[in-house]
């Protein structure tokens, strides 16, 4: 046999080898670089989460929003981040909403497990209501309850919402209302209480205070803040007198009118960004 022929072929075998190697160095360098990509592009969606809801909670400190240590707003993470499993990061028990930052927020499950190691206890009287709105209604991505005077105030009127000023009348037909039943810490009521909120995004909980829930933080806060102002301005009309009552047709219409809430329109997103540079302004440790 020609020697020559020989160490061509085992040339030949070692050049394919070496090539096919290559190659399958290269595909797998290629997919460690798509995987350390992606882990990065999740890792920047679930700070940019962590830091929209630290600011939320800055926000409602500024407007008077809190009730000490109690109360609660949740943000449910997007499937890319919790891999379709429904998660939602709430505030850790204990700490101030002036003291929530981006790294101290809790992430939980439907169950309430902690599932980010964190040393922070959650308050389940939160955890029930919110877990309850966020694992039985699909688009409430955002959930925020609030025990302001006002809200509370209205809360325990035996007529409830009046609909009887600017903003009760962008409300026409977009509140609900929930009977009380004690302080929520029993599974058991959630099934009543996704009974009583339907498709609504503003709810009134009697004798109790105020929720709203939001495809997006941002729509969340502006029905809050709607229905907030809804009540403030009651109050101060029911101290001098009847309120004068907005007729259905113009309340509808004022209603259909108010683009605040709408996706189309941005849903309360430039409110919210104008709130955040407020926030930054005073104290911008919410996105440690």
């Amino acid at each position: 046999m020609d020697i020559s022929i020989v160490i061509s072929a085992i040339v030949a075998l070692a050049v394919g080898l070496v090539a096919g190697w290559l190659a399958t160095k290269a595909k797998a360098d290629q997919i460690r670089a798509d995987l350390i990509e992606e882990r990065r592009e999740l890792d920047i969606e679930l700070s940019a989460a962590r830091q929209q809801l630290a600011a939320c909670y800055r926000i409602f400190a500024l407007l008077g929003w809190t009730e000490m240590i109690y109360n609660h707003i949740t943000l449910r993470l997007p499937g890319s981040v919790s891999g379709e499993e429904k998660h939602f990061l709430i505030n850790p028990f204990g700490l101030h909403y002036n003291e929530v930052t981006a790294s101290n927020l809790v992430k939980v499950n439907l169950a309430g497990d902690i599932l980010d190691g964190s040393p922070h206890p959650i308050n389940p009287a939160g955890y029930v209501l919110h877990s309850t709105i966020h694992g039985g209604i699909d688009g409430a991505h955002c959930v925020m309850h609030t025990h302001t005077t006002a809200g509370v105030a209205v809360a325990s009127l035996a007529s409830g919402l009046s609909q009887s000023n600017f903003y009760s009348a962008q409300l026409h037909d977009m509140v609900a209302t929930h009977d009380f039943e004690g302080i929520t810490i029993h599974a058991e009521e959630g099934p009543r209480v996704l009974a009583s909120i339907g498709n609504k995004q503003a709810v009134i909980l009697r004798n109790h205070g105020l929720l709203s829930w939001g495809q997006t933080l941002p729509q969340a806060f502006a029905v809050l803040w709607t229905l907030q102002r809804a009540c403030e301005i009651q109050l101060a009309t029911q101290s001098m007198g009847a309120p004068l009552p907005v007729p259905e047709a113009i309340a509808a219409k004022c209603t259909r009118d108010a683009l605040q809430f709408d996706p189309k329109h941005g849903a309360g997103q430039d409110v919210f960004n104008a709130l955040v540079r407020q926030i930054e302004r005073i104290d911008a440790s919410y996105k440690n």
